[in-house]
């Protein structure tokens, strides 16, 4: 296997040649990483900004929307367990932005997620399973998933808000790429 390298940016390039479920991690991570690098070095009022006319869509509301994400799919699917939302005010998704909450407190939710979300599977198979909700078991035509299957839609997940996250940086302040 190859050393993981970095970008000039700070994040972790993922190894080209690795086994399967260090190039689900690695692209994991790059995405986590890509994620904190769009909302660094702003404001909290430039974190609750929406600045595309058709959407409220804010850097503040993906991150606290990620950490959900986070939470369902790592807790609740895969580890079967009742977490509670991490930040019930800003709804089931976390899209809502409510005044008591701002960027660095949502930041701490979201990388104190991401840690539990890493100690929940750090020793289990991709083979292994977690139980859908009824509601996402009828999406996916069975109510059991594998880990591997979890980690790929996180990819997934994380990467098509990034793309959102880029342009919402752009339109903020001119930051743009990455």
């Amino acid at each position: 296997m190859q050393p993981m390298t970095t970008l000039p940016d700070g994040r972790s390039v993922p190894p080209a040649q690795a086994d399967e479920r260090t190039t689900l991690t690695a692209w994991l991570d790059f995405h986590r990483e890509t994620l904190a690098l769009k909302v660094a070095d702003l404001t909290d009022p430039q974190s609750r900004e929406a600045p595309i006319p058709s959407s409220a869509l804010t850097l503040l509301g993906l991150v606290q929307h990620l950490t959900e994400v986070e939470r369902n799919w790592f807790q609740r699917v895969f580890g079967g367990e009742q977490a509670p939302l991490a930040n019930p005010a800003a709804g089931f998704d976390g899209f809502t932005l409510t005044p008591g909450q701002d960027l660095p407190g949502a930041l701490a939710r979201w990388r104190t997620q991401i840690a539990r979300s890493r100690d929940l599977v750090a020793e289990a198979p991709l083979d292994a399973t977690g139980t859908l909700s009824a509601q996402e078991a009828a999406y996916a035509g069975t109510d059991k998933v594998s880990l591997r299957w979890i980690l790929t839609h996180m990819i997934e997940e994380y990467a098509r808000h990034n793309g959102h996250a880029d342009l919402l940086r752009e339109a903020i302040d001119g930051v743009a790429g990455a």
